[in-house]
């Protein structure tokens, strides 16, 4: 049993007013807040041992050198590769995506095929629509429904010995849909093609094992894991790192560089061009720790009952409808009140204090789907309370009122 209001406290934001009213943080999808431990590890890393990595013979180098690849060690553990030059630092899970797109750029050719779902976030359509342009692949879609889950059948029929490549959220950052990327990642081996798996809404509410996934590789952001902003992680297998090209090239990736020729740095090297974001990186290592010691048994089950509680809540309210209805989803409820532009209840209920996300949350096909120009996104996580969505919930019936 978790004790919310002691993790509450951890998180000095939370505490605050806005517009005159307690904060009600709902906009976990988008960043999560950061606990005191994770500020405390900033400005530790900046008051003692700031100072280039890898570089340097000096104590504070190698002591930042250390906390570094420290850190890379947790982050190995916490989502078990085999090997920790397997875990590469990015500055997000967009620069992640990009960087494994820029290395297929050398593998593909015209006729080759690329599958996206249709539950992406744009980080992971844009990269692949270039991706083809450049190369002549052709990208395919998996299919949704209505409920916002994919047409796994369909799934299947488009697989096929011309598939190089399949990429596919884990959690769906507009839905909340859990995708079945355990299955996805068998069937795309089955027919030779790897299989990238977008895990940014996914880390912050379960702990991915990516030997048991079995998949290529397994990309997420910092922020929305208690973690700073700048901050990622690409996870590959040591076969595909090996077999991609660099996909920037300077300081730290080489091993010897002539005005002839340049011999690139073993992994992880190879792929973390120049200066890296050393505070982001080691602080990232703190909010991993953070999160394990309460547990992600205990997180995921916290988190359904908050979804349980506000989906049960919000379909009180007449006129709402709920986008995404999945049997498996977690911590994101995406809704509309009949005859009211999301974008004017969003602010209406910002001045109660509320905040959500309005729009099409870089999710645009999905709102084409449903024909709508957008949601109200209410994302949860671990510190959040029923007592923040009944505040919601009045909020609502207020801005609906006023707006009807």
């Amino acid at each position: 049993m978790l004790d919310i209001q002691k993790i509450r406290a951890d998180f000095p934001i939370l505490s605050q007013q806005v517009n005159g009213k307690p904060l009600v943080y709902f906009d976990n999808g988008a960043t999560s807040q950061k606990p005191q431990v994770v500020i405390n590890a900033i400005s530790k890393y900046y008051k003692e041992i700031n100072a280039n990595i890898h570089r340097g013979v000096h104590t504070l180098s190698q002591l930042a050198t250390d906390a570094y690849e420290e850190s890379r060690g947790k982050i190995q553990k916490h989502i078990n590769a085999k090997n920790a030059y397997e875990v590469l630092f990015t500055s997000g899970t967009t620069h992640a995506i990009n960087a494994v797109a820029n290395g297929f750029a050398s593998l593909l050719k015209a006729g080759d095929e690329v599958l996206v779902s249709a539950l992406e976030h744009h980080s992971n359509i844009v990269p692949w629509q270039m991706l083809c342009e450049k190369t002549g692949a052709t990208l395919r879609v998996i299919p949704m429904n209505e409920n916002g889950e994919l047409v796994i059948s369909e799934y299947d029929k488009l697989l096929s010995d011309k598939t190089k490549l399949v990429t596919v959220n884990h959690i769906s950052n507009a839905l909340g849909t859990i995708n079945p990327i355990k299955y996805m990642i068998d069937k795309a081996h089955e027919v030779g093609a790897a299989i990238l798996i977008d895990g940014a809404q996914a880390v912050p509410h379960l702990k991915p094992d990516v030997q048991a996934l079995d998949c290529d590789f397994y990309v997420f952001s910092g922020h929305k894991t208690c973690g700073p902003t700048g901050i990622g992680i690409l996870y590959g297998k040591e076969e595909w790192l090996r077999k991609l090209p660099p996909y920037q090239g300077g300081g730290e990736m080489i091993a010897t560089v002539s005005f002839e020729k340049t011999t690139y740095a073993d992994l992880p090297h190879k792929f973390e061009a120049g200066t890296p974001n050393i505070e982001g990186g080691i602080v990232l290592g703190t909010a991993i720790d953070y999160l394990n010691e309460i547990g992600f048994d205990n997180i995921a089950k916290y988190e359904n009952e908050l979804l349980e509680y506000a989906t049960e809540k919000l379909l009180q309210i007449v006129g709402l409808k709920i986008y995404g209805t999945a049997k498996e989803k977690t911590s994101v409820i995406s809704f509309n009140i009949d005859g009211i532009h999301p974008y004017d209840i969003g602010t209406i209920i910002d001045k109660l204090g509320i905040a959500v996300r309005t729009g099409h949350h870089c999710a645009q096909p999905i709102m084409d789907f449903y024909k709508i120009p957008g949601t109200i996104r209410a994302s949860f996580a671990f510190y959040n309370t029923k007592e923040e969505i009944d505040l919601m919930i009045e909020a609502l019936k207020k801005a609906q009122m006023m707006l009807s």
